[in-house]
């Protein structure tokens, strides 16, 4: 009894129920009282203990049908034997006996039996359907039931020949029911494992790959990494190293007794919410990778005290104004297209985009600001202007460039990389949102 609350619990938090110790141990007390008899009063009890709002209700719903349904299991295997066994063997497996006798709560019990003791509820991946399935049938005593129907089969009797047929066909029959069973089960106990899968891949996948239609999936791996750093970073802006002291302070504090070192003082270090300016190359080739790393980037909102953003390609434009009039998803919309923006998109100019920068905004860079540059660095043979960047270098308090490309093919062709990367604090790939994770909370 505890097994199936176990398995049942475990399929509604694959589906996004939020089920905690003291829910479950409600819920099996509840079991402990109404039995799984009435299948009514069964889920109306355990959604009372483990369903809290509307949505995981529904959920909850779902499971329950899904869990407790047994319709695979109900089709009549009684009907192609007559009530006699005359000739039959004396001792057959206890599967051939209940397959001949239409015993189908004993069908269904022994492989419930089996489902737990094969332990189907950790099934992981498709690919293990067939082992589990074959299992489940060893356990359900298949072997008994295959030599049942060879000692048949070898009776020389008409009647004996048809039930032994028969009983071939409710073999197919029960391989079906069982398969079905665990195809349903795979769909119960597996979808965090398969969620798992996908997020993982599309975490290492390059960003200038993704598909429109994965968007929606990135952008809620992003949502849960934001979470994730905003906790990390936005609790208490002191952290207290122990272990190096602070000797004059402990001096000072202990004055009034004389000498003896009462009260000790540790030195402490202040961690403050970086200012940053974000120049982002928003040319074909690196377009994507910006969408992710802006929208990654202001829905740190916590953490982070201003941002600056600026996009370029032929020159250069600030876009922070986008940002305060929009959703943060809107507005990677409106400068993945250009549209109502300044901004040429031909041919990319990192010269031309630096002396804009140098006119118009360098008093946006002071001792404080994080400066990012996001790029492939490739000018089209365009003046580099490097003098520029080396004085965004000396006015901010870091430079970091990030380049989508891989490191092979920095310095290359059209690449001024060899020239920028020298002048730049932290120079890293970033083409995936795993690099975008790390990098932004080494920033933070």
């Amino acid at each position: 009894m505890q097994r199936i609350l176990t398995d049942f619990i475990i399929a509604l938090r694959n589906a996004g129920v939020r089920v905690s110790v003291s829910e479950s141990i409600d819920a099996a007390n509840a079991l402990s009282f109404i039995g799984y008899e009435n299948r009514d009063l069964l889920k109306i009890s355990l959604a009372a203990a483990l369903a809290k709002t509307l949505h995981e209700k529904e959920i909850f719903n779902t499971c329950f049908d899904r869990f407790f349904s047994f319709d695979d299991i109900t089709n009549t295997l009684s009907d192609e034997f007559p009530d006699s066994s005359d000739g039959f063997p004396a001792e057959m497996s206890s599967l051939t006996e209940m397959l001949l006798a239409g015993d189908q709560s004993g069908i269904l019990t022994s492989l419930m039996e089996a489902a737990r003791t094969v332990e189907l509820s950790k099934m992981e991946y498709f690919t293990q359907k067939n082992g589990f399935t074959r299992r489940i049938l060893q356990h359900m005593d298949l072997e008994g039931l295959e030599r049942d129907i060879a000692d048949l089969a070898g009776i020389d009797d008409e009647s004996i020949q048809f039930r032994a047929g028969a009983l071939r066909d409710a073999r197919t029959v029960l391989f079906d029911q069982v398969r079905n069973y665990v195809d349903r089960s795979y769909e119960l106990f597996t979808k965090t494992a398969r969620h798992n899968v996908i997020e993982s891949y599309l975490k290492n996948l390059p960003l200038s790959s993704i598909e429109k239609r994965d968007y929606y999936s990135m952008h809620l791996i992003i949502q849960k990494m934001v979470k994730r750093l905003n906790d990390i970073h936005s609790r208490k802006k002191k952290n207290f190293r122990h272990g190096q002291l602070d000797f004059k302070k402990t001096l000072r504090k202990n004055i009034t007794y004389g000498g003896p070192l009462f009260e000790i003082a540790w030195k402490t270090k202040k961690i403050d919410r970086p200012d940053i300016v974000v120049l982002c190359d928003v040319s074909r080739s690196v377009r994507m990778v910006v969408r992710f790393f802006l929208l990654f980037l202001y829905s740190l909102n916590e953490t982070i005290v201003k941002i600056r953003s600026f996009i370029f390609c032929n020159n250069l434009i600030e876009v922070s104004s986008v940002f305060d009039r929009h959703t943060v998803e809107e507005a990677v919309e409106i400068l993945q297209t250009g549209e109502g923006l300044d901004i040429g998109l031909s041919r990319t100019n990192y010269g031309e985009a630096l002396c804009d920068f140098k006119a118009m905004y360098m008093d946006t860079v002071s001792a404080k600001t994080t400066v990012i540059i996001l790029g492939d660095g490739r000018n089209n043979y365009f003046e580099p202007e490097i003098q520029i960047l080396r004085l965004i270098h000396e006015r901010a308090k870091r430079l970091i460039w990030l380049n989508p490309e891989t490191r092979p093919f920095w310095g290359t062709g059209d690449s001024e990389m060899h020239h920028y990367g020298t002048l730049c604090d932290l120079v890293r790939e970033c083409n995936t949102l795993n690099h975008l994770e790390r990098i932004i909370s080494d920033i933070l």
